[in-house]
This record gives C-alpha cells, structure tokens and sequence, in this order.
C-alpha cells in the first residue's frame, strides 16, 4: 500500500512493492520542488529519518537525494543537511520562469584547470601596469602589429627560452587571447591551408575537440595505453596535426615518453604535418625538473602554445603561440580583429621584466605542491584503496577507483557539497580504450583556508 510523506504536510505516495521504488521517490520529490510545494530552502529530513518514516532502506534514501543534489534540485551543504535548492519552479506549463535563478553552488569547487585566483598577485600587477603606462609612448595606443606588443612578445621569448627550453624569436611569436583564442588561430590557419583533421588525445577536454569540430576539421583519437599518448601510424586521417600536451597530459598526468615524443616529431617530418603543443601546466613541476618543450627538438614542426590562464588568471584572456617560420604570415592575417588589450600586454611584459612572475610562479608551485602533498597523504590514511596518479605536475589528481564505481563516486561527492568530474568526461567518444573509474580532483581552486573543509569532504565521499 502506498503511504503519504506529511512531514512537510505533502503527501508523495510510493509504491514499495514494486522495483521503481528509488525512482518513483525521485520522481515525487523532484515534482514537489518544481511545482513549488516545497519551496526553496526547505529542510529536509535525514536519510535515515526519511527511510524510517517511509519504511525503506535508508540507502535507497541518500541515493535519491544524492541524484537530485547532481541535478540541482537539492542542495547538501556541511552543518546544515540537505535542503531544497533555491530556484524558481517551473510554470505549470513547463515554461521557463522569467528570472530563473542558478541551483546553489557546491560548498567546494574541485573542478581541475583553475588556479587559487585569490592568490593572484594585485598589488604586484598594480604596480606593473602603473610603470607600463607610464613608460608606453603614445603609438602603443594605437592599432599596432596584430603579433601582439613588441615588448611583450621580446619578454616572453626571453622567459620561454629560460623556463621552457622554447626556441622563441619575437618575430615568431603571436600573442593571442589566451589557449582557446590561439586554439582558434591555428584552426583557421590550418584549415584554409588545407588541413581536414587535427588528431587529438583520447582523453582530453571535450570543448578544444569542439573548437575543432565547429571549424570544419575532423578529430580521430589518438591511441593510448597504460604508458600514456602513442604516437599514430602514418594515416592519412591524422596527418595533418596533431594537438596533445606533452609536458602533463591532462587529465591522465603522464609525461609522453621520450621515445615517444621522438617518434612524434619524426613522423611530424616524415609527413609534413605539425605538432600543436599545449604545454598545460609546464610550470608547475614538483618532485624533479621540469620536462622541456617539445618545441625545441623541432621550431620548425611544432606550434608551442602557453597561457597566463593557469599561472595567473584566466580572466586575463593572455596566451601566446611559438609558431614555425612558415605559419607566421598567414597567422597574422588570421589574427586580424583578435589581438588582446595592449595595456594588458605591456602590464604583462614588465611583470615578466621585474621579476614578479618568476617570483609569483615560485611561490605558486610551493603552495600546490603543499596541497597535494596533504591530498595524498589524506587519502592514504582515509581511502587507502585510492589509488592517486599523475601529481608529478599539474594542478590537479587522478583518483584510480574500483572498476563500476565512477558514477556512484561523482554522486557521492555532489552529496558532500563536492564540485568533481569524474574522469569519463574527459574520453573521446570515439576513442579505443578501455574505459577507466576515476576522479580527476583540481586543488588548485579552493581558498587555503577552506582546502581543509574540502579534503575531509572528499574523503568522506570517496567508496
């Protein structure tokens, strides 16, 4: 028999004798929130509460609730339980309500591919932009060469040079609106140039494949295996370029194999295609040198792209490319309209000259190299059966889970008040690997005062 829920005087009548128990308590929560009989902030009770009061197994109550929590209708905080979101319902006709608001945010944003942007360094930019304007005569404010500033494209060359091992003429570089700003440069570039295909790694960021796609060119996967990227055969479907992050692939974190990264560059020759480099997170090595640039065993086969946007702030919107001789003329056509701010270039190229980002970089990589010494050493005590890779760089870790559990794991997490992606959301679709369970946790975005909040958390949602 069905028996109505009245603690908050709505009845949501279920059926347990059937197997849609779980969904049938879903689907009644979900329509009490949209039509507004419970209203934003509401409490709800515990799981075991609500189990006991409807006479079902307490897990099938926190599973409801953890779906509804991923789906925005619910929201789990630390301290305060569960509670009903705060949005407007939809109408009764199913339109959407003028002014909708935005389900809450989590508690902790673990989400990989953002820095501590309240670390970034104000006062040091102040003062950089203060003595760049100062200094810049009055034609840097007009339209100027669409490569970027000469000073900014003379500092970067000098910095890649020394941190990265990038053979970086200024005359080669192109400063762009930062990696997706150059990402599209070179899509233009290569496509008008006859290009019908830029390979790409098989587990990677599904919006670069996007960028692609949305300019005409074909993305075949990469093959991959528990070494990490391979190289592709010589098919004519991947001749063209291939665009994959060499230094720290993301989200894995396996360094390409030097045998590999030589094989790659031989075939970029022996075709007479290119390499596109997103040296992602080149400069936040911990626990030995960083690996240099793949540009430098070949300027004129590979394009290096870089950005400020992990380093500093993505909000800047500054990313240069290293491009070959080749490329420089027809980059600079496609870069007409798409050059950033000057007064952020030049800010940018004396912080680059006074030393402030070295100095900034410095201090950065210590403090990350903190929090994921303290991720994995609160894992080791708390969910010794996670096994944690790629931290040899990078701002973020991959949680090795049990095999079916990645799902019930990303869940979990939204429950605890937890922003993460879990590692399948990162896999070309038309890739050829055996799919893998984990969680690719960023400690790179939390505050440091709340890093702590967010590793008990996660400990406390992992299986």
């Amino acid at each position: 028999m069905a028996k109505p829920w009245a603690t908050f005087g709505v009845d949501l009548h279920l059926d347990r004798s059937g197997p849609g128990l779980r969904r049938g308590l879903t689907d009644a929560l979900r329509e009490a929130v949209r039509g507004g009989r419970l209203a934003p902030g509401t409490r709800l009770p515990s799981s075991r509460s609500l189990a006991a009061d409807l006479g079902v197994a307490r897990n099938t109550v926190a599973e409801v609730y953890a779906d509804l929590v991923a789906e925005g209708w619910l929201a789990a905080r630390q301290g305060s339980g569960t509670r009903v979101a705060d949005r407007t319902p939809a109408t009764p006709d199913h339109r959407p309500a003028p002014h909708r608001r935005e389900p809450a945010r989590p508690a902790y944003d673990l989400i990989p591919g953002t820095p501590e942007l309240a670390s970034f360094p104000r006062t040091q930019w102040l003062r950089a932009a203060r003595r760049a304007l100062t200094a810049a005569p009055d034609r840097a404010l007009g339209y100027g060469d669409p490569r970027g500033h000469a000073a900014l494209r003379t500092a970067l060359a000098g910095y890649l040079s020394r941190a990265r091992g990038v053979h970086a003429d200024p005359d080669r570089i192109v400063v762009c609106a930062g990696f997706l700003g150059g990402l599209g440069v070179l899509a233009d570039l290569l496509r008008h140039r006859g290009t019908r295909s830029v390979a790409v790694e098989s587990y990677g960021l599904p919006h670069h494949r996007g960028l692609l796609t949305r300019a005409g060119l074909a993305t075949p996967p990469l093959p991959f295996d528990d070494r990490g990227t391979r190289p592709p055969d010589d098919d004519p479907a991947t001749a063209g370029a291939v665009l994959l992050t060499p230094s720290h692939q993301f989200p894995v974190g396996l360094p390409l194999l030097p045998e590999r990264r030589t094989a790659l560059i031989d075939r970029a020759r022996r075709t007479g295609g290119l390499v596109l480099e997103d040296d992602y997170d080149g400069e936040f090595r911990y626990d030995r040198q960083p690996v240099g640039a793949l540009q430098g065993l070949d300027p004129d086969r590979v394009v290096y792209l870089g950005t400020a946007s992990k380093s500093l702030a993505p909000a800047l919107r500054l990313g240069w490319l290293v491009l070959p001789p080749s490329l420089v003329e027809d980059a600079m056509a496609a870069m007409t309209g798409r050059t950033p701010g000057v007064l952020d270039q030049l800010t940018l190229a004396e912080f680059l000259a006074s030393g402030d980002y070295d100095r900034h970089v410095r201090a950065a990589r210590l403090r990350y190299r903190r929090r994921r010494d303290a991720l994995v050493a609160a894992l080791a005590e708390r969910a010794p059966d996670v096994h944690v890779t790629g931290i040899a760089a990078g701002l973020h870790a991959v949680l090795r889970l049990p095999p079916g559990t990645e799902q019930q794991a990303v869940r979990s997490a939204a429950w605890h008040g937890l922003a993460v992606h879990g590692l399948s959301a990162f896999r070309h679709p038309e890739a050829d690997v055996a799919p893998l369970d984990a969680l690719v946790v960023g400690y790179g975005t939390p505050p440091d005062h709340a890093w702590a909040g967010a590793l008990d958390a996660l400990c406390r949602a992992l299986p």
